[in-house]
């Protein structure tokens, strides 16, 4: 009996320093974006990584390729499976391509979140908008308008045409057009896949097919900075006005230059911070991602999902000559 007792003693101390173990090892939460060295995805990372200091056990896996491709993205999930990660957070190049792998992971029991530019329902369990689609289709294209109040043609660089959140952005500004924009013409939508020299090519594109161009719309942080240089380059400041989606930090330039009088952006350190707090309550809190659900995204406050399992963070925020320099500061 004594030598039972002993034994059993000693399986239970077993079990509870493996116990311990296991609850002293990082949850691993890996941030993967569309691509390396940009600002916006930088800020995002600033925010996974003070999410991961609240929570106290996670270790932030910040990735992504070099060039926004489904492809390149595809061999980094692979490389994070083979990780055994707990949560994969991911802003997608494409809504479908990336489906298979991203369930193959879910079948790993890794938790699979998109955030920014959404992943197709199968392929994971909620995306968080970085703000309602309708809201920024329509604020693109007013921050246009609001300079323009003769009308005027103005066309859109866009990111790559396979991204999600983009392609739903341009369609939801093309509905507001006719209602609310009816002096707006929009003229043509242009992709520069979140590439620096394609875009400033694309944007030369645009001024030598349009002479008559009033503004170009850039819903993407590498779009706009790339044809407010061009603006600024060939002299058309005055005459062209480019607005859109924009670090403040990066983009100060061209709001005191003129090239630019508004931009919008969201926090993309709070956005970086709410998808992490998702991914986590998922992977380690086992809350359900199901329509109605109302989840925790820490400081920033909560959100609920809709029937697709998707929820907004919060409304796209204008930057020009009055608060552009006090934001730049911060992100």
């Amino acid at each position: 009996m004594n030598i039972l007792k002993k034994l059993m003693v000693t399986a239970a101390l077993s079990a509870a320093m493996f116990a311990s173990a296991a609850h002293a090892e990082s949850i691993k939460i890996a941030l993967v974006v569309k691509s390396l060295g940009n600002g916006f995805f930088d800020a995002a990372h600033t925010g996974a990584q003070e999410a991961a200091k609240e929570l106290g056990d996670v270790e932030i896996i910040y990735t992504g390729p070099t060039k926004a491709t489904a492809e390149a993205q595809i061999e980094v999930i692979n490389s994070l499976i083979a990780q055994k990660v707990n949560a994969i957070a991911i802003s997608a190049n494409d809504p479908d391509a990336l489906v298979p792998v991203l369930k193959k992971a879910m079948e790993r029991g890794i938790t699979v979140i998109s955030w920014d530019s959404g992943v197709a329902k199968e392929g994971r369990q909620l995306h968080l908008n970085p703000s309602a689609t309708d809201l920024i289709g329509k604020t693109i294209i007013k921050l246009a308008a609001d300079y323009l109040p003769e009308g005027g043609d103005v066309a859109i660089l866009s990111a790559s045409s396979t991204a999600t959140n983009q392609n739903a952005w341009i369609e939801a500004a093309k509905k507001a057009l006719p209602t609310d924009f009816p002096k707006i013409n929009l003229v043509a939508t242009v992709y520069g896949d979140d590439d620096s020299a394609k875009s400033t090519d694309e944007a030369k594109g645009l001024l030598k097919s349009y002479p008559g161009l009033k503004a170009i719309i850039a819903p993407t942080t590498v779009g706009v900075v790339a044809a407010a240089q061009v603006v600024t380059d060939e002299n058309l400041i005055g005459k062209v006005n480019v607005t859109g989606l924009a670090l403040p930090s990066e983009f100060k330039k061209f709001i005191d230059n003129g090239a630019s009088q508004a931009v919008a952006l969201w926090n993309p350190i709070d956005l970086g911070y709410s998808a992490t707090y998702l991914a986590y309550d998922l992977a380690v809190k086992k809350d359900e991602a199901k329509p109605g659900a109302e989840l925790s995204i820490g400081r920033v406050g909560k959100i609920t999902l809709d029937d697709d399992n998707s929820a907004p963070m919060a409304d796209p925020f204008t930057f020009d000559k009055s608060n552009i320099e006090k934001f730049s500061k911060i992100y």
